[in-house]
């Protein structure tokens, strides 16, 4: 247990760093397996992810134990919130290399993969594209494995819009609540928010069974399913990330947690749900709607 040493605090060595890094090497790794068709690979992407969820769940329970000890200070809280803000930087960056991704296929790699026949006679360079690779049929003169359809922005992608804006507003009435004191107000609007996070996590599960099934358009579907599945498949990470750590709040608001004064925890993860939402409108215009 950490405590208040001199009026500063300092953390006592925490076994948890190293087993965070060990769950997100494993569910690396288990996807690079995955990808490259290892057996073992799906198997060691759910270890990975059931480590860094045990993880969250323990390091969260010890930091509540410290912070309702009452050990944490003004430096705590001034700490907490610039390591909370360096997190969420790190975040956009993470995303913005994706997007940079994106961007740099689209408006260079693919026009000047089309501007010449020297390397893919007949390649058209149009987006959404598979990449040459469409242009080779399969063995049993079936289309080849870069015909597909792209996912419509106005079906499952408008609604999951529609899900994370209003699940913004419900987390920011919940936040009201309790800066009012008003725990009815923040327990209902932090449950709606949870279940609001749930749905759009089943949509988006349903929408990669339709691609997978209906569409043609997998993670191997060439250069756009790649960067189709990687950039919403982070995001839904992410998302489901966000949907824990709402549940932990929503628990913590029922057992009574948090004053008006003191109540960083749930404004971190308020920040969080925020940054998703935001990255989550940049998905839709980009990757959906101008697809």
């Amino acid at each position: 247990m950490a405590a208040a040493h001199g009026g500063y605090y300092l953390p006592n060595p925490s076994p948890w760093p190293v087993i965070t890094s060990t769950g997100l090497f494993s569910l690396a790794l288990g996807f690079v397996l995955f990808i490259n068709h290892v057996a073992v690979g799906p198997w060691l992407m759910v270890l990975g992810f059931l480590i860094v969820v045990y993880v969250m769940f323990r390091w969260f329970g010890q930091v509540i134990g410290e912070s309702e000890s009452g050990i944490y200070n003004a430096q705590v809280d001034h700490s907490f919130r610039w390591g909370m803000a360096w997190f969420i930087f790190s975040e956009v960056m993470f995303f913005g290399a994706f997007f940079g991704a994106l961007f740099y296929i689209r408006m260079f790699a693919v026009p000047w993969i089309g501007d010449t026949d020297l390397l893919w006679p007949g390649y058209d360079a149009t987006w959404p594209t598979a990449g040459p690779q469409g242009l080779v049929p399969t063995l049993d003169e079936h289309p080849g494995p870069g015909q597909f359809t792209p996912m419509a922005a106005w079906g499952i992608p408008a609604l999951n819009t529609l899900i994370l804006l209003s699940s913004g507003v419900t987390v920011t009435i919940a936040h009201w609540g309790l800066l009012k004191d008003n725990r009815g107000q923040a327990v209902t609007f932090q449950f709606l928010t949870v279940v609001l996070g749930a749905l759009f996590l089943s949509l988006q599960a349903h929408e990669y069974v339709l691609a997978y099934t209906e569409l043609g358009l997998t993670l191997g579907t060439g250069v756009y399913g790649a960067t189709f599945f990687m950039l919403t498949g982070f995001h839904g990470f992410h998302v489901t990330i966000g949907t824990i750590m709402l549940i932990v709040i929503l628990m913590r608001i029922l057992k009574g947690h948090f004053t008006p004064e003191h109540h960083f925890a749930f404004e971190a993860v308020a920040w969080y749900w925020h940054f998703v939402d935001v990255v989550w409108l940049f998905l839709f215009v980009f990757v959906y709607w101008l697809a």
